[in-house]
């Protein structure tokens, strides 16, 4: 589906933050689109999937993905969601929730933030009015009461890395779909190499080239954000350990600890908010 009436949601200096509410069904996908303003989309409940040229993001509810203006995205419903999606204003030559210019850089890449119990409530309450129907004064006020609060909560929120990087090579961007896809198909690179018609070592150097990664070291974070999506249904860790093709959640707790410094139990409840 295409994007919904973007343009009667614009954000401006008066109405700095704007927002739209929508509930789609799974696999619904919005085909891809950009804006001259700034976005961040957060799924209240379900998990959403956002997509940009150069990597993914799996959002459960309890984090929710930053977009900077003009960068084109796909956004994928990998559940039935309650997709709520914040337009922000950005004056020229500035970008992020109201930082100061020393701060700004972070904010001109996507990137995935911790959700409070406070900024979800904030976006729940702001008003998905579109601008072809009229606010009265008293809405006004306290949706820029508001816009504030959420500005406040986003600046102080903290960045979690639950994105994988994608190639522009169309081979190993083909061969890495099919791992996001379902990750447990094949253990190794070779029978992801065989899959694509290529050979390993040629895989192998792709990967090093396009993303600077090996190909384990990729695959573990489309496993953890594959993890994250589990948590997110209250699945057990045991059960999440199984999916992703484990054989015991010491195996599993392991690889979370090396990869995040942090057990699984404290990761993945972080993760289910």
């Amino acid at each position: 589906m295409p994007a919904v009436t973007p343009h009667l949601f614009v954000p401006t200096g008066q109405r700095p933050v704007r927002a739209k509410a929508r509930q789609l069904s799974a696999a619904t996908q919005v085909i891809p689109h950009s804006h001259a303003w700034a976005q961040m989309s957060i799924s209240t409940t379900g998990v959403i999937r956002l997509s940009v040229p150069t990597g993914t993001y799996i959002v459960p509810p309890s984090r929710a993905v930053w977009i900077p203006p003009e960068v084109e995205h796909t956004v994928t419903m990998v559940e039935d969601a309650d997709l709520r999606t914040l337009y922000f204003h950005q004056p020229a030559g500035c970008c992020g929730p109201g930082v100061p210019p020393g701060e700004e850089e972070p904010w001109r890449r996507c990137r995935v933030l911790h959700v409070s119990e406070l900024l979800r409530a904030l976006v729940r309450e702001m008003p998905s009015v579109p601008d072809d129907v009229a606010l009265p004064a008293e809405a006004l006020r306290r949706e820029a009461l508001l816009s504030a609060l959420i500005l406040e909560e986003m600046r102080t929120a903290h960045a979690v890395r639950l994105g994988v990087d994608l190639p522009r090579d169309k081979r190993l961007r083909a061969l890495c779909e099919a791992v996001l896809a379902d990750p447990t198909r094949h253990e190794t690179l070779d029978g992801w190499a065989r899959d694509t018609g290529a050979s390993p070592r040629t895989v192998a150097r792709l990967f090093r080239q396009e993303l600077g990664s090996t190909f384990s070291q990729w695959r573990q974070q489309v496993i953890l954000a594959k993890a994250v999506a589990l948590a997110a249904g209250r699945r057990p860790i045991n059960q999440i350990a199984a999916e992703l093709g484990y054989n015991s959640p010491s195996a599993f707790s392991a690889m979370v600890r090396r990869a995040v410094g942090m057990s699984p139990a404290r990761f993945l409840g972080a993760q289910q908010g």
